[in-house]
């Protein structure tokens, strides 16, 4: 699909979760610092613990932790459990996005989740800001993040997508980080980049549209201008 060919209307629309719909920096940084204080580790700063927010956490795990196989499922269990029982909620949802979702739901346009957070703890995360109505389809990580590269959870997404009888001919991906541009890119799927979220400008590589504000977005999806503050 090239870059001329990506405009509305769109036949289906992915959502990434954290950086797009809600800040959740908050509850996943001091999990994320809980769990090198439980490990023994020097805890890193807040900013370099924002690098965090977006890949699958395994990944980080490995790469900006340094953990090996072993020792990064031990750290999954510790985060896990301080996340879901403290964090999950220490949120919020980024003003104007809530609208998006709404008039995406009542244009009739089929509406998935693709996040590389499990499914447990986004669906939480939905119920809890009552965002969950606006959804057809919620895909994340699976439990034990066999399937969590964003690249599979987005054709998970666009799978369940088509059992729910939606049409797939012009889908976009909505994300912050490059997980979701080159992720999507690799199903087939363009992608708009939001710039409110957690990803440096370099992160826009590849991405066919770029939002900065969410009536930005709203113009981008082809909604109305009222969709968003």
């Amino acid at each position: 699909m090239s870059a001329a060919s990506v405009a509305p209307p769109f036949s289906s629309i992915l959502f990434d979760l954290d950086g797009t719909i809600v800040d959740s920096a908050p509850g996943i940084t001091s999990s994320l610092a809980h769990t090198y204080e439980a490990l023994g580790m020097p805890v890193p700063t807040p900013a370099e613990l924002l690098r965090w927010v977006g890949p699958p956490i395994l990944d980080s795990f490995r790469d900006l932790a340094g953990l090996n196989e072993a020792e990064s499922a031990r750290a999954l269990e510790v985060y896990r459990k301080h996340y879901v029982s403290t964090g999950v909620f220490d949120a919020v949802v980024y003003p104007g996005v809530r609208e998006i979702l709404a008039a995406i739901h009542d244009a009739g346009i089929p509406l998935s989740l693709a996040t590389s957070k499990p499914e447990l703890p986004a669906r939480l995360i939905l119920d809890h800001f009552e965002l969950s109505q606006y959804f057809t389809e919620f895909t994340g990580a699976s439990e034990d993040e066999s399937r969590s590269a964003k690249k599979d959870v987005v054709l998970e997404a666009l799978r369940r997508l088509r059992v729910a009888g939606a049409d797939l001919s012009n889908p976009i991906m909505v994300g912050d980080r490059h997980h979701d541009v080159e992720g999507a890119h690799e199903r087939g799927i363009p992608t708009f980049f939001v710039t409110w979220g957690y990803g440096s400008p370099a992160e826009q590589a590849g991405a066919v549209g770029v939002a900065e504000t969410p009536r930005e977005l709203a113009a981008l999806l082809g909604l109305e201008a009222s969709a968003a503050a």
